[in-house]
């Protein structure tokens, strides 16, 4: 049940909220190779479900900021700003879309493990944990679980407690010689629904095509692709503070125009399926052991 948070308890849980990033933060500031990226991104989205209208558009802009603090800690968020809407008064204003602390660790290259805490897509905030096995040079397994509730900013300030549990498992596999992936996952969803997404994407250099087909209780069947391009510079600057445009930009075709069926969240404002959910300097499995979409220039010039 939704409701509105009371100037009380928001003057409680705001501060609490900034005593618990100090402590983090101050912990991660003692590495040395802390920065921060402002990036500036777009997001398409388009819906064909009425008869007397072809298509309805929303263009939005996506700014947002990555602080990385160091020993793999990092502040991340996202504001949209709508450009053009077709969808209603709902998405036209400008608000807060992400406001993400994270932590990632690995053991051996082999175990990875992120947990976040914040303001999640999908008007979602709670909690989050992510992790993955590469069992082989072409086998993985990962699982994601998330206790969240309802957060939007888009017509004032809504807010439920945090009562919704979803939880997704599944295995990945990888043909190196011709970069081809291949993921299955299934379990229960952001809206509650139980089923199960089997995904096959190609990568190619600064490209990724793929195709899915998904079934949920609630949804029944869909299909269809996704595209996940990588936007240049792909040579970055070694400052300290960088301004750059967003990492990627993703379209996806859904067959059946649910919006409340097969969703899930995510947790960084450039997530995406080329790049998977940990950093990428890290692991080698998979994609990530192409070459590199962005390499830094260092000191000299080298890269």
């Amino acid at each position: 049940m939704k409701f509105w948070i009371s100037r009380i308890g928001y003057r409680c849980f705001l501060p609490l909220c900034l005593s618990v990033l100090f402590v983090c933060t101050g912990r991660a500031q003692s590495a040395e190779n802390t920065r921060v990226d402002v990036f500036m991104g777009a997001e398409l989205h388009y819906r064909d479900i009425f008869h007397n209208k072809v298509y309805e558009v929303l263009v939005n802009l996506t700014p947002g900021v990555k602080w990385y603090m160091g020993n793999r800690w990092q502040l991340a968020g996202q504001v949209i700003v709508p450009v053009y809407n077709d969808y209603g008064d709902r998405y036209k204003k400008v608000r807060l879309n992400m406001a993400v602390l994270s932590k990632e660790w690995d053991w051996h290259r082999k175990h990875f493990l992120k947990v976040s805490g914040g303001l999640f897509a999908m008007e979602r905030y709670g909690l989050d944990v992510k992790w993955m096995y590469a069992a082989t040079d072409w086998l993985a397994l990962d699982a994601q679980a998330g206790w969240t509730g309802f957060c939007s900013m888009a017509a004032g300030w809504e807010c439920s407690p945090m009562e919704r549990l979803t939880a997704l498992a599944g295995v990945r596999a990888y043909l190196n010689g011709v970069n081809t992936e291949f993921r299955v996952r299934g379990g229960r969803f952001l809206y509650e629904d139980c089923g199960v997404q089997g995904e096959a994407m190609r990568h190619f250099r600064h490209c990724t095509v793929g195709v899915f087909a998904q079934y949920t209780d609630k949804g029944k069947e869909n299909f269809g692709f996704k595209v996940v391009m990588m936007i240049p510079p792909y040579k970055r600057s070694n400052r300290r503070v960088r301004f750059r445009p967003a990492s990627n930009f993703r379209l996806t075709y859904n067959q059946e125009a649910d919006a409340y069926a097969g969703k899930m969240y995510t947790t960084d404002p450039e997530e995406n399926e080329r790049e998977g959910w940990f950093d990428r300097s890290q692991s080698d499995w998979g994609a990530n052991g192409m070459t590199p979409d962005f390499t830094v220039r260092q000191k000299g010039g080298t890269e």
